[in-house]
Formats: C-alpha cells, structure tokens, sequence
C-alpha cells in the first residue's frame, strides 16, 4: 500500500495555466493537422503585420518627403521674397514715389516673416522708421495697408518677444499705433502683449524706453473707443492689463512710483475685470507671488485715484483677491514678527520656512486694516435701506462679506478691525446715529436663519446640512440669500466677542432700548451697544439650538477642517462667468468642483463657525453663572435626550472614543517612524523635496481631522458634554465624571480598583510568572514613597515626579521623623488622603512661592514666579540660555506639574481638599479640555477683577474717562514688577502688541488697551506656570472631563460642596466602631443620639468647623455624604467625659468620649473644634 494513497484510485486532473506547451512531442512536429492550422494562421498574421509596417514605413516616408518639400518651397519663396524686398530698399533711394514701394514691402514682410531670422527682425525696424517717416495714422489708413494692420500687429509682437531681454522703442511705438488705429485686433493677442510689457519692466529693459512710450503703450488698449463701443472687448483688454501686467513684481521701482500709471488707467474697468475673472470658478493660471503683486498694485492703484473705498465692485473685486491669496498672506505677512511664532502648533512647522512678503506688498495689505479703511466701509450703510431696500441688503451683505474675510486674512489684527467697526455708526431714519454692534444685531435678530433656529432647536440641522451640502457650481437665488443671512449672522457675533471682552457686568447689565428711533444717545458706547436682556436670552437661545445641533451632529456636519480658501467666490458675488480666459477652462472646471467655503467667505469653514458660535455663548454662559440674569434652568435641553439611560450611553461612548483613540495611536506611531525617517533621509540625503514634506505634513493633517471626524461621530453626547456641558443637569455631569474615573480605574487595573486588591493582584501574578516578579516588585516600589512631616511636598516631588500618569495607581505612604522612624497610623486609604492633604496645604498655603492669593484668598499661579527665577540667575552670573539657566527654569515648571497631578489625584480619588481657586484659574481647566480652540480661554476684564481688583478698577476709569486719555501718557506697553526678597523691586517693560512703544493709548484705541492688558495679565504673563500645572492636572484627569464643568463647579469638585451642610444625609452615611456600632436591635448609642442632636442644633458655620476637624475640609461631597472617601466614622474614646473628642483626618474617623448629656457633648465637641485639636490626642 503507497503511504501516498488518498483512498481515490481516478487520476488527478492537471491543470496548467502557464499558456506552455507541455506536450513533450509537439515540438518534433508530430503534433497533427490541429496544431499544424494554428502554425498556418500564425505565420500568415506574422506576415500580414510585417507588410502593414512596411506600408506604414512607405506612408511615412512620404509624408516626411511631402512636408520637406513644403518646407524647402516655402523657404525658397520667401528668400525670393526677401530679396525682392531687399532689392526694394535700394530702389526707396532713387524712387520718385517711395509710398508704393512701401506698400509693396508691407505686403512682402507679412508674407515671410520669421521671428528666428534675425535679419527679418531688422527688416522690420527699418520698414517701422520708413512708416514713421510717411505718419503712421496716415499710412496705416491707406486701402492697401487696412487688410494687413492684423497681421503686421502679431509679427511686431513677434519681433519684441523675440528681441528681449533687449528691446525696440521704434518697434513698440508701431505696434500701439496698429492697436489704437485698429483695437479689433488686440483680443488675440492681449495676453502676450500684456505679457511682453511685463517682462520689459521686470528685466528692467525699459530704461532703454521713453516713460511715456511705455506708458502710452499700457494705455492705448484700454481706452473706451466711441466708433468700437464693445465693453466686452474693453473688459478682455482691462483683464489681460490686470492679469498679465500688474502681476508684475516691483512696479512701483520700476516705473518710479504708480501715480502716472494710476492716471492712465480705470480702477473700476480693473475692478470689473477682475471680478469676471475671479467669478468663473476656475483657477487663474498666475503664480501665487504675482496674485499678491496684482492685489498691491490694485490696492495702490485705487488709492492713487483717490477714489471711494465703499464702491460696490472695489469691494468685491478686493474681497476675491483676498479669498485667492489667502493661504499665502495668512502664513508670509507675520514671518517677521517673532512672537507669530509662538502661534504655531507642531502641524504648522512648513510655515516658519515661509519667505516675508516684499516691503510694497505688505504695506499695501495693511493699508487694508488701518482705522479710514474699516470706518469707512459703514458709511454707505444706511438703516433705510437695510429695512426696505433689496440692493442695501446686497450691500450690507457685501460689507459683511468683506468684513468677515479680513478677519480670517489678518487674524493677527482681527481685534484692530472688530474695534474699528465697533466704534462706528450707522444713520437712523430721523438723521440720529446708533451703535454698529445694534445695527447688526437688528439685522440679524430679522433674518429667517436666527427666527427659525431660535424657535425650535431641530430647525438647525436642515438649515446647515444645506450649507455644508452646496457646492460653489450649484449655487442658487437661495443659497445666495442664506448666504447673505450668515453673513450678517457671523459678523455680528464677531463684534459681539470682541466687545464682552471688555464690558464689564454692570455696563452688560445696563442695556438700553434697541429701537431705532431712539434720539437720545447714551453717555458710554459700552452701555449704548448693550442689549436689552430680552434680546440677550433670544440670543443664547439661538446660540444654544445651533451649538447643539453642530456638536451632536458634527460627524455629519464636520467639513474635515479642509483649508476651504481658494476658487469659486464669485459667484457669491453674483456674477457671471463670461472670461475669455476662463473659456480655456472649461474642460478642467467641469472635472473639479471644490466644497465651497461657508456662507462664500474666503476661509470659513464649519469648524470655525461653530468656535464662534461657542465662544459667544459661553462667555454668555459664564457672565451668567457669575451673575445670574437669565431664567433657572435656561440652559438645560434634557428634552434632547433620553436622561433615564444617558449615563450608560455616554460611558459607552466614552469608551467606543478610547478604543478608536488606541487604534489611532498606533497608526499615528507607525506613520511618525516613517515621516522621522524621511525627513532623516532629507538631511542627509536630500532625498525629499520640500513639496513631499508639506505633502506629508498636510496628508497627517487630514488624518487626524479624519480622526476627530470619527471620534465626534460615535460619540455625540460627549461632543455635547465636552463643549456645551451645561445643558446637562450638574448631578447628572458629576455622576458621568465618577464614572469616567471607575471606568478609567478599572481599565488600569485589570479590573482591580480597590487598592488592596490590586496590589495582592499583583503579587499573585509575579507569583504565577516568577519572570515578572520584577516588575510588580518595581511597580509596587515606585509607589511607595517615605514622607518627612517637615518636607511634605519637597519628599513627594522628588518620590512621585517621575510617575507621572502612573501617579493614577494606589500609593503607599509611611510618615517619618527626623530620625527615619516609621509613624504609627491606621491605614487603608487613609494614609493617602491624609498625605495629599497635607502636601496640598503646605504647597499652595503654606508660604511657598508658586501659587499667591487675591483678596478673596482665592489662589492661582504666581504669575511672575519665572521671571524671579531668572533674575536671580543673572544675579548670580548666569547667562540667558546657559544649561544652569535651562535647569533652574525647567525645574519650577516640573513643580508646577507635579502641583497639577497632585491636585489631579485628589479629584482622581474622592478626596476633598480644603483650597479656593481662582475664578479665572478654574475657566482655564475648563478650556483645557476641548481639545481645539473652541474651548480655548478667553481673556477679558471681569476675569482680571478675580486677579488684581484695583487694576480693575483703574482700567473701568480709563474706559470710562470723559476727557482725553492722550492726558495720561501711555502707549501700548505694561510694566511686570519683579521682586526678590530683601531687595528693591525691578521693572520689566514688556510691548502689548507689535511695535507698543511708539503706539500712544487714544479715546479710540483705549478698548484695545484695556483688552491687551486683560490678556497679558491673565494669559501671557503666567502662561508657562499654567501650561505647566495643566498638563500634570492632564495626566491625571483627562481634560475632557474637566471641560464638562464650569468654574465654581470645578471648585465644588475640588473642595466639595458649598451649601448646607445636610446632617440627616451625613446621618445616613456614618459608620460605627467600638461600643457605638448599632447592634441588632438597630438602635443607636445614646452619646451618638445626642451627638446627632447637637450637629443639627449648631448652626452651618460650626456645623463646617466640625466637618472639616473630621474629614479636613469644611464642604460636603458633591453626591451627597455617600461620596465620601473614607467614609465618616465615629468610635468610642472611652468613658472619661473630661477628654476632649479627637480625630485621625486620615480616615474620616471622630473619636468620641461617651458624654452623658448635650450640653458636655457641646462645651466639649466646640471646643476641641476651635483649638484644632487633633490626632495628637488620640
């Protein structure tokens, strides 16, 4: 039997499927008529295929001798030709009448004409000095001449082209007479013409020409012609003018300034042109750095004309320049300024390398933003034609439009512009004024986006899924009036978060009428431009449906973050597409439709939108909690969900968003290692462009905005809870909290978050697997630390520094005295808080230089902590940048850090801690959390009364001052004091804003001023500490959980909860131990009875004083006493009623002497509680 054998005795078929022969005879010819045939057949289509190729050889040749022989002809015809002409010259001479013989050359010279014989070129110039001689309008009006001006134009253009970089002022001036005697000829060649004159002017060869030839030559294609009255052709000439010639770099240099230019040509012809152009969704075919060129010439251009900056077709003609060149302005117009750096995130790293716009370029832009520019844009508004006419409300929105894509081009001077449209006004129908930030809330509080979305919330989706579903080829009657609506929509909140920032609560509060006709203006702009509070809660209603519908719906909505800046903008101007250069684009613009930009303007994108939206409205938001002015429960939309099983769901989410978050780590690390080696292989090697590393750079960028894409849509509840948290009830938000911290222990932990439990898990397993009895031996050891009572937070910091998110685990303390002997203590959790506690309260109380209290004892970070630091380095010797200078600063942040994670460790755990933050401290944690500049921190002047209330106050004077604060002498720069102890303080003069010093604070800048101020103090001033703090706070508690909170609910967390202390809860929740434990009779003990009697009978003020000697903070848990941590306890201290009732804070635990009556109990329970005796009497 074959070993081999499958049970199957029929022969296994063979498949071949290689094409081969496998016929092993087939090849000694005994194969048989078949394969025989199929030899026949291949033979015959060998030789049919080799006679076609010898048929195609024949054709060609034929076809290479035909043309040869054309070639040959028509080279000896016109040498023939030239020779006849030549022969003509010498008889000009002699000839009674020149004029025929002439004649007779033109009609040579266009017949064999070839601009790569040289000499044809100087057969050229001698016949253009003969014309000249004969008067070029004259000759050129001869019968004979008219049917060849056309042709003669094109070899002119010729014979320049090819003579540069030299050129021919004789040959230049015949060409503008042949245009200007004939102007039907110029649309063939307006592009190279316009081409020519550019390059003339760039290679600076003009200066072998007249100024006035040349200029002469820019004009004589634009003029408007009475006998050719086609605006048509007008308009191609002005486009080939502006496309092909005001690109060119430097003019201003080169023809000695613009003013002659400026007065030869028409702006609003340009201006018309270009909007054609731009409006024919398609790509102008122009290098970017010659759109930029052409927009400063038409900047200069139309202010050398002096002409009306509110003219409808500047604006827009202005506004798709700016929409065109926006990528490039945005990333060139601040390389200079080296604090635009400190703007740019790790994706943004191509743009440091970004060359600075040319000096001309740059003033020109800025010229743009400057206070005549954006004031004047108002004056043409008028309130009559916003309420009545249709072509006011295309103006309103073209200024809106206009507005808006500035401020997205100058981000930088977005707050120069917001003032200077703030600070205008606008006519009212009795001849009054009102404040602009009205007029555009009237605008928009009418228009059918902001009444639809404010009435119910579910409107909102259908109204921006049609934004964000239109394409700029689609674009209808409609679309352009939603547009319009968005427009006015967007600029007004805009100005609206400009002006919160500087409005303090009770000029926010103090609003007067909105009507129109109101005659009498108020004293204060401020207080002229706040809204009545009814129109305020319209507004949040509007700003809270909208916000909720781009949060929860955002994997829908979400535009992928994409750079939506170029192409396809006018026609949301309302023109049309009629280019002649456009015509040449047809095929490509039919195969590439780009998503439009949202609304039509230049850079906005949905991301963008919805950051506005929410930043309005949590500054609202916030101004309310701290004031409150808006109904209870305003800001609530439980009707939006199923609240009975909204915990569960958003935990699932919670933990769907991890996962992805762990699969997208890992992608993201795999892609890092091979971008790291490129840009390896680019240093070395030169291997990789820079084109390939920004393509790289932008492919990451995409994926990671794919990736927020995903995460936000399998979890739109926590895309709600994380930007908008307080349309959920706080209960609810402090229970999905805990629950994000179980389910965080848990993952950790293998399922093992009681501490015990996870250490003996530990055990266990290196038991199992001696290999890694190690590492659980190292694990268990790094957290545990010995713990000097006299240098609480020195010892922690240099114990648990290097945990860092590993801090998250149980730890183990053992307090120690100046002899290294262990003290006593019960332990089971106990130990822990007791040592956060304490190290909390010698960090932030106890002298120590990081964090300093206001008036109110609230703490934040010592803004001026670093700068100390460095002073005292240069005292001793060091220099700025040594590695002593390095070590001294990295070593504060480090201590900050470790501040953050310690904090982040109570909150981890349950633990109470007895610290006020400052309010404006606590709205950074919250704004840590988004993750995106939605959340981001706001600065503004309520928040800098939390910091320094006599700053505050003496800002509110100078906002408010009737006279002129020129009176006062101060320019845009702050002075930081610098005090190290025993000596006198230094001063530090730092700018506000770019070149500060030389800017004086005006009656019309001083809102800036006040807002730069608030910045500085609460922002840049202790932004390292902050960072620093945030980032350890970060790796404890993930930020977008605490971005579910706002500030005093922060505090409640930290601190616990601030009102009445509730005895019958804390009742319910105490634990008994000794002869106090309730036995089966479930009675309490009679010292405990009156024990409860006496706490209810205290008033809350001692009620806290007892809570706090218990537990160490003076405020219940946020969840009630059932959240405590340990839990609150009592056991007997024996009987003798002369003691006084002790505690171990450690443990939650009150020792408590059975006292026989209420009143003992009382002397005695107050009385250790005012003394602050403690453990030490156990």
């Amino acid at each position: 039997m074959f070993q081999t054998f499958s049970g199957n005795s029929k022969r296994a078929r063979q498949v071949n499927l290689s094409g081969q022969n496998t016929n092993p005879f087939a090849a000694a010819g005994w194969g048989g008529s078949a394969s025989g045939t199929r030899k026949t057949v291949a033979n015959a289509q060998q030789e049919r295929q080799q006679r076609q190729q010898e048929r195609d050889r024949l054709n060609a040749a034929k076809r290479i001798q035909r043309t040869w022989r054309g070639h040959r002809t028509r080279e000896e015809l016109a040498n023939s030709r030239r020779k006849v002409w030549d022969e003509s010259n010498e008889e000009l001479g002699t000839s009674s009448d020149s004029s025929e013989l002439v004649v007779k050359q033109v009609k040579l010279i266009v017949a064999f004409f070839n601009r790569r014989h040289r000499d044809d070129i100087e057969r050229l110039a001698i016949l253009c000095q003969k014309i000249q001689k004969f008067g070029h309008e004259e000759f050129l009006r001869l019968p004979q001449v008219q049917i060849h001006r056309r042709r003669l134009a094109s070899i002119t253009l010729e014979a320049l082209q090819s003579l540069l970089p030299s050129s021919s002022s004789i040959l230049l001036q015949f060409l503008v007479v042949l245009i200007d005697g004939n102007p039907k000829c110029f649309p063939a060649i307006s592009q190279a013409y316009y081409t020519l004159l550019s390059t003339i002017c760039a290679q600076e060869t003009c200066a072998n020409i007249d100024n006035n030839i040349l200029l002469s030559a820019i004009r004589t294609p634009l003029i408007q012609r009475v006998d050719h009255n086609n605006d048509l052709t007008l308009l191609d000439a002005y486009a080939a003018f502006a496309l092909y010639y005001l690109t060119t770099p430097n003019l201003n240099t080169v023809l000695g300034g613009l003013e002659k230019l400026a007065s030869v040509v028409e702006v609003g012809a340009i201006s018309a042109a270009l909007i054609r152009e731009f409006a024919s969704n398609a790509e102008i075919a122009i290098e970017n750095d010659a759109r930029l060129w052409l927009l400063a010439h038409f900047i200069s251009l139309h202010r050398l004309q002096k002409r009306n900056n509110q003219e409808s077709n500047y604006i827009r003609a202005l506004s798709m320049q700016l929409s065109s060149s926006s990528v490039d302005i945005v990333g060139r117009i601040d390389v200079n300024d080296p604090t635009s750096l400190q703007d740019l995130d790790d994706d943004e790293t191509d743009s440091r390398s970004a060359s600075p716009l040319p000096k001309f370029i740059e003033d020109e832009l800025l010229s743009l933003v400057n206070q005549d520019s954006i004031t004047g844009l108002l004056e043409k508004f008028n309130v009559d034609y916003a309420k009545a006419s249709a072509a006011g409300e295309e103006d309103a929105s073209l200024l809106a439009s206009y507005s808006l894509t500035l401020l997205r081009i100058f981000p930088r001077r977005g707050d120069e512009i917001r003032m200077w449209l703030y600070l205008g006004s606008m006519t009212i129908p009795r001849g009054g004024q009102i404040p602009a930030l009205k007029f555009f809330w009237s605008a928009m509080s009418q228009t059918t986006i902001f009444s639809a979305i404010q009435a119910d919330s579910k409107s909102a989706l259908a109204i921006l899924r049609a934004q964000s579903a239109t394409s700029s080829a689609s674009t209808s009657q409609i679309d352009m009036s939603k547009d319009r609506e968005w427009r006015t929509i967007l600029l007004f909140l805009e100005l609206y978060i400009f002006v919160l920032r500087f409005t303090d609560d009770e000029e926010f509060l103090a609003g007067s009428k909105s009507a129109f006709d109101q005659s009498e203006a108020p004293t204060s702009r401020i207080r002229a431009s706040a809204l009545p509070l009814e129109d305020i809660k319209r507004l949040t209603l509007f700003l809270k449906n909208l916000a909720f519908t781009t949060y929860y719906n955002a994997g829908e909505l979400s535009d992928d973050e994409q750079h939506m800046i170029e192409g396809g903008l006018g026609s949301y101007f309302g023109t049309s597409d009629s280019s002649i250069f456009g015509q040449q684009r047809d095929e490509q613009k039919s195969k590439r439709i780009s998503k439009r930009p949202f609304a039509g303007v230049a850079g906005m994108t949905f991301s963008y939108v919805r950051t506005l939206v929410t930043g309005v409205m949590r500054m609202l938001y916030e101004r309310d909690s701290r004031r409150h002015f808006l109904p209870k429960g305003h800001w609530l939309m439980t009707s939006r969900f199923d609240m009975e099983g909204f915990i569960p769901s958003v935990v699932l989410e919670e933990e769907r968003q991890h996962e992805a978050r762990e699969d997208g780590d890992e992608e993201n690390d795999a892609n890092a290692d091979g971008y790291e080696s490129n840009n390896a292989m680019t240093l070395v090697g030169n291997s990789m462009t820079r084109r390939a590393v920004q393509i790289e750079s932008m492919r990451r960028q995409q994926q990671k905005a794919a990736r927020k894409k995903t995460l936000a849509a399998i979890g739109p509840r926590l895309e709600v809870l994380q930007n908008m948290p307080f349309v959920i009830p706080f209960e609810t938000r402090v229970q999905v909290f805990r629950e994000f911290v179980y389910l965080d222990q848990s993952r950790r932990r293998d399922g093992n978050v009681d501490p015990d439990i996870w250490r003996m898990s530990l055990i266990q397993q290196s038991r199992m697997a001696p290999r890694s009895h190690r590492a659980a031996h190292d694990l268990l050891g790094r957290h545990h630390a010995k713990i000097r009572r006299g240098s609480l937070f020195e010892d922690a910091f240099q114990q648990f520094y290097d945990l860092r998110e590993g801090l998250k685990e149980p730890i183990q303390i053992t307090f120690v005295d100046k002899f290294d002997t262990a003290e006593a203590g019960i332990d089971g959790g106990g130990v822990t808080k007791e040592f956060l506690t304490s190290v909390t309260n010698e960090a932030f109380k106890e002298g120590h230089k990081w964090f300093v209290a206001n008036d109110q004892n609230l703490l934040y970070p010592n803004p001026v902590v670093i700068d100390e630091i460095r002073q005292r380095l240069k005292q001793f010797g060091y220099e700025e940048g040594s590695p002593e200078w390095q070590d001294a600063t990295q070593d504060a942040l480090k201590r900050f850090e470790f501040l953050g994670r310690i904090v982040g460790k109570c909150l981890y755990e349950g633990i109470l801690v007895d610290i006020g933050f400052a309010g404006f401290f606590l709205l950074k944690w919250a704004a840590s959390g988004g993750g995106a500049v939605e959340s981001g921190y706001r600065a503004n002047i309520n928040d800098l009364r939390d910091m320094d209330e006599s700053l505050y106050q003496g800002l509110l004077k100078l906002k408010n001052y009737p006279g002129n604060v020129e009176d006062f002498s101060l320019d845009f720069t702050i002075v930081d004091e610098v005090s190290l102890e025993g000596e006198p303080s230094e001063t530090i003069v730092k700018e506000l804003m770019p070149n500060g010093s030389n800017i004086a604070v005006t009656n019309e800048n001083r809102l800036l001023y006040v807002s730069y101020v608030a910045r500085h103090r609460l922002q840049l001033q202790p932004y390292r500490q902050t960072q620093a703090f945030l980032k350890g706070l970060g790796e404890i508690i993930k930020p977008s959980w605490l971005s579910m909170f706002n500030q005093s609910e922060l505090q409640t967390l930290v601190g616990g909860d601030a009102s009445e202390i509730d005895v019958e809860d804390l009742r319910l929740n105490t634990q008994y131990g000794g002869v106090y434990q309730i036995g089966d009779d479930g009675q309490e003990h009679d010292t405990i009875k009156l024990f409860w009697h006496v706490l209810k009978h205290l008033d809350d003020e001692d009620r806290r004083k007892v809570l706090k000697y218990v537990t160490s903070t003076p405020r219940a848990p946020l969840l009630g006493f059932s959240q405590l941590n340990p839990r609150f306890s009592i056991r007997d201290a024996g009987g003798d009623e002369s003691r006084l009732p002790s505690t171990s804070t450690c443990v939650n635990l009150l020792k408590l002497p059975r006292y026989s009556t209420a009143s003992v109990l009382k002397s005695k329970l107050l009385y250790a509680v005012n003394s602050g005796a403690g453990f030490d009497l156990s």
